[in-house]
C-alpha cells in the first residue's frame, strides 16, 4: 500500500478492489486476512473497505463464506441445501449427506452448514439420531404461486 493518509485508506483500498472486481470480472475476493497482508492494514481498515462497496451494491458479505461480488448470484446457504434434495434425488426417510460433504460441495463452512441444518431440523425437515446421522424426515415445499 503506498504511503496514504489513514483516514483515506479505507478509501484507497476500495478503490483498488473495485478496480481489481471489474477486471476479475467478477470473481470472489480474497480472504479478509489476505486483504489484510496485502494492504498492511489493521482487519477493520479492510471492513470499512468492504462496505464501502457493499453500499455501492458491489459485494455481499456471504455468511461462512467471505465477501463476492455482487454480480454472482448470492443464495442463502439454507436454500442451496435444499436444492441438493432435489439434485441427489432424496425421499422421506433417505440418509441426509454429512457436514463434511455438505462443506466439500457448497465450499461453506461447517459452523454455517451446521447453522442451516439446524434451522432444516427447527423446521421439521431433517431429524438426528445419534449415531445415525441426519435423516429426511420432509420434503420441501414450494412457495404459492399466485
Amino acid at each position: 500500500m503506498p504511503e496514504a493518509s489513514p483516514r483515506g485508506t479505507y478509501l484507497l483500498i476500495a478503490e483498488a478492489l473495485r478496480q481489481g472486481i471489474r477486471e476479475a470480472g467478477g470473481a470472489d475476493l480474497p480472504s479478509e486476512a489476505a486483504l489484510m497482508r496485502e494492504h498492511r492494514v489493521s482487519r477493520n481498515t479492510i471492513r470499512r473497505a468492504l462496505r464501502v462497496l457493499q453500499t455501492e451494491g458491489l459485494v455481499s458479505s456471504v455468511p461462512g463464506a467471505g465477501w463476492r461480488a455482487s454480480s454472482k448470484p448470492i443464495r442463502p446457504l439454507i436454500d442451496r441445501i435444499i436444492d441438493l434434495i432435489d439434485e441427489d434425488s432424496l425421499a422421506v426417510g433417505d440418509a441426509f449427506p454429512s457436514e463434511a460433504k455438505l462443506c466439500e460441495r457448497l465450499d461453506a463452512s461447517r459452523s454455517a452448514v451446521r447453522r442451516a441444518l439446524a434451522q432444516m431440523e427447527g423446521t421439521g425437515m431433517l431429524g438426528t439420531r445419534h449415531g445415525k446421522g441426519r435423516t429426511l424426515l420432509a420434503l420441501p415445499t414450494s412457495p404459492e404461486e399466485p
